[in-house]
């Protein structure tokens, strides 16, 4: 992962395995795997329980070695948001891939057909024209690709809304070459973030019964619809238990972040934070005021700065490109010149496609450095 910018001088990774914590250079993204795997445990064990497929969306993460740990406990396949951002994927032998998003244009229909050639991929479509040139990039390519009409279920984003165009979306897939109907996408991603459980509840069962009365009609047309795939970490306890999904696509799940954490989770599913970003105090200009070299280069701020974590009296108050503001209370006490503290990201998808690498460590001690092979994977 380094990278020789003047000859004989090369950017080193971030740290050695071996390495303690408080030795990793900064900003730096890391996971600890401790509450890491419990958090990938506790999701598979969930889904098998209610007999529902996960398949964890690697748009959280983009890294390979993480979807392999997903795939090793059980996971059916991997989740992509876009076209470009399965190709490391495929790449490193992830081979069950569903692209949970709408693909227009030639360029990426042409790509789609090249990794459908090599891999079993399924995608999503909402419009007729869409699914047309669907089939013939997949003829041309000489590929099959499997096709989920998405249907909105409240979210107000993609998605079909009509029981006609649903079913002859449906309809056309089954007709046209190099395509094959498989099911819905009926993913509500605004419930994710609603703060009450009971909140939670009462949108993901209207949802449920959405998708559910679409997956009826095609039924009742004549047409199987052997997949409903949808779900995400704040839903998965209540998409599970419905009766109505086959697939979950969680994905934060395995990190937590700051915006889930302002959730409430007093139900039977609960998760820890595993991923970090570790930071160095950099300047001490006043008593109440220190300086981290972490800012929005290196984590996102739309739902809100980052928070330090576990550490009482400190705020994250303010952001800049290369630095952030940490308050401290009158009755905390500063953290000294050079102190390295750990904050939880507010929001793990677009903090993850910030970096090269992923530090990995098990009890403050760095095991490896992984990869973060899909950054920037956004056509």
């Amino acid at each position: 992962m380094s990278q020789e910018v003047i000859r004989g001088i090369a950017l080193p990774p971030p740290a050695q395995p071996g390495d303690p914590l408080a030795h990793v250079d900064t900003p730096s993204l890391v996971l600890d795997l401790t509450p890491f795997e419990a958090n990938l445990r506790a999701m598979q064990a969930w889904a098998d329980r209610h007999e529902v497929a996960l398949r964890p969306h690697a748009k959280a993460h983009k890294c390979p070695e993480i979807a392999r740990r997903q795939l090793a406990l059980g996971a059916r396949g991997i989740c992509c948001q876009k076209v470009s951002e399965a190709l490391p994927f495929v790449a490193a032998g992830i081979h069950d891939i569903h692209i949970s998003n709408e693909v227009v244009g030639p360029a990426k229909l042409a790509l789609l057909g090249q990794l459908a050639r090599v891999a079993k991929m399924s995608v999503c479509v909402d419009n007729a024209h869409n699914l047309a040139q669907l089939s013939q990039a997949m003829t041309q390519a000489g590929a099959q690709i499997d096709v989920l009409v998405e249907v909105d279920v409240g979210q107000g984003r993609c998605g079909v809304s009509d029981d006609a165009l649903v079913l002859a979306l449906a309809q056309q897939a089954r007709d046209l070459p190099g395509v094959q109907f498989v099911g819905l996408q009926a993913y509500h991603g605004s419930v994710q973030h609603a703060r009450t459980r009971e909140e939670r509840a009462q949108i993901c069962k209207q949802a449920a019964r959405i998708a559910a009365s679409y997956a009826q009609l095609l039924r009742e047309s004549g047409i199987a619809c052997d997949i409903i795939t949808g779900g995400g970490t704040g839903s998965a306890e209540f998409d599970a238990a419905s009766g109505v999904y086959t697939e979950l696509q969680a994905g934060s799940y395995a990190f937590m972040d700051g915006d889930y954490g302002a959730n409430e989770w007093d139900g039977p599913l609960k998760f820890q934070n595993s991923l970090f970003l570790l930071s160095t105090v950099m300047s001490v200009p006043a008593p109440d005021r220190v300086i981290l070299d972490a800012g929005l280069k290196s984590t996102t701020a739309e739902c809100g700065p980052p928070a330090v974590f576990d550490t009482a009296g400190l705020t994250y108050a303010a952001i800049n490109d290369e630095h952030g503001v940490v308050r401290v209370a009158p009755d905390a006490t500063a953290p000294a010149l050079g102190d390295v503290l750990r904050l939880v990201p507010s929001h793990v998808d677009p903090t993850f496609n910030l970096h090269d690498g992923l530090v990995v460590v098990r009890n403050d001690v760095v095991e490896d450095v992984w990869e973060i092979a899909a950054r920037g994977f956004s056509r």
